[in-house]
């Protein structure tokens, strides 16, 4: 889906920042997050949406119904994307690991920044290096 759609929504300027899918009993979901360097508006959401619907009614990705929406990240935004870990960094982050990783699978402190394939988050005075594979969520902390 993010092959799909994410080059359209680059080219409106906008970045595809997650995509949530949520399908099952009755109507499904799809969820696109969009971002800009000057926030998002509703006309913005608008834009992506109506773009995003003709290419889904022509590709037609997903057989079932669903309602299409589009939004902003919010305040408390997952981080996706490689880049995201070091936009945010200094920001706090809590981060929801798959596997236990020195013996914990949450992590919450102040996001360093990426090294290669891991992420490091200060907490507690502590660097901690969390493989980029683990990671199950990671979300900024509203401040």
């Amino acid at each position: 889906m993010l092959e799909l759609l994410e080059p359209e929504v680059l080219a409106l300027g906008y970045e595809l920042t997650d995509i949530e899918v949520r399908l099952g009993n009755g109507r499904g979901l799809l969820r696109l997050y969009i971002d800009s360097p000057n926030g998002i508006g509703l006309q913005d959401c608008e834009k992506v949406s109506r773009q995003a619907s003709a290419i889904l009614d022509v590709e037609d990705p997903i057989p079932d119904d669903y309602n299409l929406e589009v939004s902003s990240p919010g305040m408390n935004r997952k981080l996706v994307k490689p880049a995201h870990f070091e936009q945010f960094a200094g920001r706090v982050v809590k981060v929801k690991l798959h596997r236990l990783v020195n013996g914990r699978r949450n992590v919450k402190g102040v996001l360093i920044g990426l090294d290669g394939d891991e992420i490091l988050v200060r907490e507690d005075e502590v660097d901690i290096r969390l493989p980029l594979a683990d990671v199950d969520v990671a979300r900024v902390v509203p401040e």
